[in-house]
């Protein structure tokens, strides 16, 4: 069983090397922790900031082995981790998050059957897996309606809308090509919004402001807190979040992005660890997503949350980055995080930038000549 607490001094394990674990290393680097990194990407973003790296791939055993013996608990940054090896480290009692949240968010179907299972209610779907199966499924799912592939696929990558014009064929070959798929009826939203929290070991929760998404090309492209949404939805989406984080007995920090219908809320997607949409809570917050993640996993109570009224967080993707360092004299202040990944890209996650006030108003004035000029 694992210890009650884990003290800095410590060493963590992190499997996998981009910019969640990067940030993840930080904050335990900053409590007083010792960091090994897994990766196969030598002088990856999670390396430059850790002090150990193995190099392997996420599902060599033998490297997993090291790892274990290396490390006094365990923590996974993305949620594509080799299950196999999740669960020789959950059998040695050093992954307190567990390989069941793994193997449900790695796959949509198991997704969406934990969603059901908790009392919650989900878009009407069907699974396909044939392209026999998709005409028949296309006569119960009304049009419109979106096909994702089960197993992968993420910022877009991996779905197709379909529509009237949509042709069967085209589902079918989207079928033949990805296999085992998704069929669910499309959720004409208002808004999107995440739910990011943390549940310790003991069942305690803190839930972070709700922020909005808005997206670009499939990608996050800003999230702004708090969302603007009424009390009702704010209800709902809290009690939704907590309800499945219950049931599926979620230990660390978890996002849940959620469509906003009127005043009803759907829950769209889960990450089992720190989100994309919860960057804004390292300044915003009096203590970051992060941090709550690594005293979730070492067994350390979780901070009361406190909020400083207003954030913003903007994406920066390779042509952005790019464009954003050749003019940083030019750019109002805010908190600049650049990942330290090997090669600028475009429509890769960079690194990102966090306006802070008292409030949304004011983040929103003083972020306009960013959002209206420099990234549109």
């Amino acid at each position: 069983m694992q210890p009650n607490k884990l003290l800095p001094g410590s060493t963590i394990g992190i499997l996998g090397g981009g910019q969640l674990g990067r940030m993840m290393a930080i904050a335990a680097k900053y409590m007083g922790y010792r960091v090994t990194v897994l990766d196969p990407t030598e002088d990856c973003p999670t390396a430059q900031v850790s002090d150990h790296q193995i190099l392997a791939k996420y599902d060599d055993l033998e490297a997993i082995k090291q790892l274990a013996e290396a490390s006094d608990v365990i923590t996974y940054e993305f949620e594509n981790v080799d299950l196999e090896a999740a669960k020789y480290l959950e059998e040695r009692n050093i992954l307190p998050q567990g390989a069941r949240l793994l193997k449900i968010t790695q796959d949509r179907e198991q997704e969406k059957q934990a969603v059901v299972d908790s009392g919650l209610e989900v878009p009407p779907y069907r699974i396909v897996s044939n392209v026999q199966e998709v005409e028949a499924v296309l006569n119960e799912i009304k049009v419109p309606c979106v096909i994702k592939t089960c197993r992968g696929g993420y910022d877009g990558k991996g779905q197709l809308k379909i529509t009237e014009e949509t042709s069967l064929e085209k589902v079918q070959q989207f079928v033949e090509q990805k296999g085992r798929c998704i069929i669910e009826n499309w959720v004409p939203f208002n808004k999107e919004i995440s739910v990011v929290f943390t549940r310790a070991i003991t069942g305690e929760m803190t839930i972070f402001p709700i922020a909005e998404n808005e997206h670009k090309d499939h990608i996050l492209h800003t999230t702004s807190a708090p969302a603007l949404i009424s009390t009702v939805v704010e209800r709902k989406a809290i009690e939704s979040a907590e309800k499945l984080a219950n049931h599926i007995n979620v230990v660390g920090t978890f996002a849940i992005e959620m469509f906003v219908k009127g005043e009803d809320v759907y829950i769209n997607e889960m990450a089992p660890r720190p989100h994309n949409s919860g960057h804004y809570t390292i300044e915003a917050c009096n203590v970051s997503q992060f941090e709550q993640h690594i005293r979730a996993i070492t067994g350390l109570p979780l901070v009361p949350i406190s909020f400083h009224g207003g954030a913003i967080m903007l994406n920066l993707l390779g042509e952005e980055l790019e464009k954003l360092m050749n003019q940083t004299a030019e750019i109002p202040a805010g908190h600049l995080h650049v990942y330290g990944k090997d090669s600028i890209k475009p429509k890769r996650k960079m690194g990102h930038l966090t306006m802070v006030g008292a409030s949304l108003d004011e983040v929103k004035q003083r972020s306009k000549e960013i959002i209206e000029n420099f990234y549109k």
